[in-house]
């Protein structure tokens, strides 16, 4: 082996160690940062504080592609993708460290800083305990590079930092591998103490909802009627399975949240008798019980975010009225609700829709049991009517009564309308895209929805042909959706299948096709199919 092959192998390997350096030290700065969130709270962790204000600064197209790209996984991308980032950091602040050892030290306290400053402008930040984390973390992993990196510098005193690259003289060897395994085991324990810490502060929260019965509500929902699901196979199920049930919302973390200390407190202009309630004051009071069909603002034509639950719950416009609010309509100062989360999130409902009538609900339970920690344990909002970004607050806290004029809520504030009552939709389930069926009947069916108007007609076409009527299976309320089918004598060769749908009012759904950005996408939802 000649010398300069022997030099480039030498300096090969140091730069792989160096790079391993870097992975310890950033996987001791996550692991110490962890485990302190632990002790503060899970959301000042500065993967989630960082995740949270990426969702916050990222564009409205970003987060509209993102939902359709990746569904209801776009958290666990977000999150896989600040992983990666930070890996990529911490391999070159390793390198780095070779010949800059403090300088790469102060660029992990870069790091903490950055995650410092993200937790504390959290909607939801705790205040400066909420920095502690990502310092604590940071200056750990800055001392483990540190320590490291000397390791790694040769024995023989060496002009300037600049000139310590192993393999210049004898680097200790062993005392790199003791110290770098010593790290990697006390990161690993100071992670898994993180975790069980982390698991312990929703562990009140978990038994306080094991606990929970739901009373029986004293206005029940009507039974679905019997014809109102369909046996075709591929056709959406008429109840939606809480574990199958679409979530679309911006937090990183599930927050988990002990229904004996949650309060909702209601003020504000126009409340005459602003009111504290507990978990168990609302349990107390007159429940309904009701069908309802939500759909997500994001949801694009044909697309998956829209289900229906049957929700129990307390009548908003009822706890309203008992604080002396009144609806525009009847002279209310106030023509806008803002339902605030724990989490931070603010969502603006018309008090108008609110108070019309309409089984507007602080919602308990979800499909016969409390409602699951992703769905908003232990109150939600659910408005029929309107999309979830105006109406469906989760893990709810909060009730202010404003105007629209004083006050804009999260989604608007990024370009998303104020006002967003769902659109006219029909969707086609079966055949899917792309299906290969063979000729003869095949039988086309899906859903269509218009909540708190109700669907009066579903139509279908095969190409250019003229629209059929579909049969519309029964119909549970003006706010669930409407199965429909329609048997189609299907020929050989390549068709499109196009559907469109009628509400209550006589309104037909547009064929206009737009984005989901500002007020929910439009546009008839077509298939296309080879019949074999």
């Amino acid at each position: 082996m000649t010398e300069n092959e022997k030099e480039r192998r030498i300096r090969a390997a140091a730069v792989a160690l160096g790079a391993l350096s870097g992975v310890l030290a950033g996987f001791a700065a996550l692991a110490f940062a962890e485990a302190v969130a632990g002790l503060v709270r899970p959301q000042a962790g500065p993967v989630v504080a960082v995740g949270g204000a990426a969702i916050d600064r990222t564009p409205i197209a970003v987060k509209d592609w993102a939902v359709r790209h990746f569904g209801t996984d776009d958290k666990l991308v977000l999150q896989l993708g600040i992983l990666v980032v930070l890996t990529v950091f911490a391999l070159l602040l390793g390198i780095a460290a070779l010949r800059l050892r403090r300088t790469a030290a102060l660029g992990v306290l870069l790091f903490g800083a950055v995650g410092a400053a993200a937790a504390t402008s959290r909607p939801d930040s705790g205040g400066a305990a909420d920095a502690l984390p990502s310092v604590v973390g940071a200056v750990v992993g800055a001392v483990v590079l540190h320590v490291l990196a000397g390791r790694l510098a040769p024995r023989r005193p060496a002009a300037t930092e600049r000139e310590a690259v192993p393999g210049d003289a004898g680097w200790d060897r062993r005392g790199f591998v003791i110290t770098a395994a010593a790290a990697a085991l006390v990161s690993a324990g100071a992670g898994a103490l993180g975790r069980s810490l982390g698991g312990a502060a929703g562990r009140d929260a978990v038994a306080s909802r094991r606990r929970v019965t739901l009373p029986a509500p004293a206005s029940p929902a009507a039974a679905v009627p019997a014809r109102a699901g369909l046996r075709i196979p591929g056709v959406s199920p008429f109840t939606t399975p809480n574990d199958s049930f679409y979530r679309v919302d911006t937090a990183l973390v599930v927050p988990k949240v002990d229904a004996t200390a949650w309060r909702l407190r209601i003020h504000g202009t126009g409340v005459i008798r602003p009111r504290t309630l507990t978990y168990d004051d609302l349990l107390r009071r007159e429940l309904i019980e009701r069908d309802i069909t939500l759909t997500c603002v994001s949801n694009e034509v044909g697309g998956p975010y829209v289900g229906n639950a049957r929700w129990i719950g307390v009548r908003l416009a009822d706890l309203l009225a008992e604080c002396g609010v009144r609806p525009p309509s009847r002279g209310g100062p106030a023509d806008q609700l803002v339902a605030r989360s724990v989490d931070g999130m603010t969502i603006g409902s018309p008090v108008e829709d609110v108070m019309d009538g309409r089984d507007a609900l602080l919602a308990v339970g979800m499909n016969g049991e409390p409602l699951p920690f992703a769905h908003g344990f232990p109150v939600r909002m659910v408005v029929p009517g309107l999309y979830g970004f105006v109406s469906a607050c989760k893990w709810i806290e909060d009730v202010e009564l404003t105007t629209f004029d004083a006050y804009d809520p999260y989604w608007v504030r990024r370009g998303w309308a104020r006002r967003a009552p769902v659109k006219t939709q029909s969707r086609i389930d079966t055949p899917r895209p792309f299906a290969r069926p063979s000729a003869g009947t095949v039988m086309v069916a899906g859903v269509a929805w218009a909540q708190h108007r109700g669907i009066d007609r579903v139509e279908v076409r095969v190409d250019d042909g003229p629209w059929q009527r579909a049969r519309l299976a029964a119909e549970d309320s003006r706010d669930t959706w409407r199965q429909w089918s329609l048997p189609w004598e299907a020929t050989k060769g390549s068709h499109t299948l196009t559907v469109r749908a009628t509400d209550r009012t006589g309104r037909l759904q547009t064929d206009r096709r737009t984005r989901t950005v500002p007020d929910g996408a439009s546009g008839w939802h077509s298939v296309v199919v080879t019949v074999d």
